[in-house]
């Protein structure tokens, strides 16, 4: 059996997305910043020549993170930023041809069939919470890893039933002052610092989850 892993860009004051969300600005106001470091990589592969060695860093970050994938775990904010029946002709933020290209279990409260995308992503929607999502996940996913992909408040979920493994911080040196925090309402938690990986302009640091004894 995989592990099950989560990694996720945080600001300094410990937010993961910026106030108002919404389908027009899903990560928030000044969310976006969050992702910059990331954004930077596809940018650098698109210029001729050697890349810079200090883009390398986040470049081998991110295909370390991405490795060994089978599945993955997401919340209904993050396929779609909104609540109630379905939209059926919502098919996600991220167009025809989705970067996941592994089966994804959408935790949400309403069923929706499963939609098959290009490039051999498809979305399961999931209506008995996280532990029925992980069951599912880890049955297609075999020994390759789960990952949970966000928002906070599936990451939090995760944390608060003790099922994820290894968390990934992609710490960015910005303040956003307001939104959507990581660790609100989470007690108890032990992480193990695993490793630090400074990048130019993002710090990527590796913890090991503790699980709660009783």
């Amino acid at each position: 059996m995989g592990t099950v892993t989560c990694q996720i860009s945080m600001s300094l004051d410990g937010y993961v997305a910026g106030p108002q969300q919404s389908r027009q600005d899903p990560v928030g106001r000044g969310g976006l910043r969050l992702h910059e470091w990331f954004f930077a990589l596809d940018a650098g592969r698109e210029r001729p020549g050697p890349p810079a060695g200090a883009r390398d860093v986040d470049a081998e970050v991110v295909e370390r993170m991405t490795r060994g994938i089978g599945a993955y775990v997401m919340g209904r904010r993050m396929f779609g930023n909104d609540a109630g029946p379905w939209d059926p002709d919502w098919q996600g933020w991220w167009g025809e041809e989705p970067p996941w290209r592994t089966p994804v279990f959408v935790l949400c409260h309403h069923p929706r069939e499963p939609l098959l995308m290009r490039g051999g992503t498809e979305f399961h929607f999931v209506t008995d919470g996280v532990e029925a999502a992980l069951r599912r996940a880890r049955e297609v996913a075999g020994d390759r890893a789960v990952a949970v992909a966000g928002g906070a408040s599936t990451v939090r979920q995760f944390l608060a039933a003790g099922l994820l493994d290894t968390l990934q911080l992609h710490i960015v040196p910005i303040l956003l002052g307001a939104g959507e925090r990581l660790f609100d309402g989470v007690a108890d938690l032990s992480l193990e610092q695993v490793s630090v990986v400074a990048g130019p302009t993002v710090t990527h640091v590796t913890y090991r989850v503790r699980r709660p004894t009783a």
